[in-house]
Parts: C-alpha cells; structure tokens; sequence
C-alpha cells in the first residue's frame, strides 16, 4: 500500500513538473490530460469489445451448460459496458454541442468581451 502511494505521488509530480518549471502554460496542460483521457476513452471500449468476444467465444466453444452460461454473461457484461460508455460519451458531445463548448474556441460571456476598436 505504501509502494503504491509513492508511486502515485512521483506519477503526480511528474505530471505537474513542467508546470513548476515554467515550461508549460495550465492551458496546456490540461489540452494534454485531455489528450490523454480521450485515449483512454478509446483504450476502455476496445476493451469492452475485446471482453464481448471472449465471452461469444466462451459460449461457442464452452464446455456444457456452464461454460455457455459464463460465456452468455461475459457477453452481456460487455455489451450494457459498450452502451454505458457510449452513451456517457454521447452526453457529453451533446452537452458540448449545446453549449457551444468546443476545443477550438473558448467559452467567453459577451459581457467580458472587449470591443477592439476603443482600446489602443
């Protein structure tokens, strides 16, 4: 337990380093943890894929009942996890588009907005 908390706090340094150094802005810092957990978001429904048809392949190559009621659960395990990842990711990207939140443009009020041809 304890090795797994310094190694959690070193992995948290690192991360942050740049930061410390001044070598990075927070702004893009935080475009590569997005990066990151995009990746991740991927990473985790190839897996949920990959579990599904280990399950189709438990229950076609299973050994009696058993082995096709194993199979038949890994299976529906995977698919409601590729429904619920999709579907949080199908959220988001709604909530995004209704916002107007995009990676592209920052979200600035109209209120703090400056008009650019009184300020010199």
């Amino acid at each position: 337990m304890r090795r797994l908390s310094i190694v959690t706090a070193l992995a948290g340094g690192v991360a942050f380093l740049p930061i410390l150094a001044s070598a990075q802005t927070l702004l893009n810092t935080l475009a590569l943890v997005s990066t990151f957990l995009n990746s991740l978001v991927y990473l985790f429904i190839t897996l949920a894929i990959v579990v599904f048809f280990w399950g189709l392949i438990r229950y076609l190559f299973g050994d009696g009942q058993e082995g096709k009621a194993k199979g038949l659960q890994i299976m529906l395990m995977g698919v409601v996890t590729i429904f619920v990842m999709v579907s949080i990711w199908g959220i988001i990207r709604l909530l995004q588009s209704t916002f107007r939140v995009t990676s592209t443009e920052p979200v600035i009020p109209k209120t703090i907005q400056l008009d650019t041809r009184f300020v010199q």
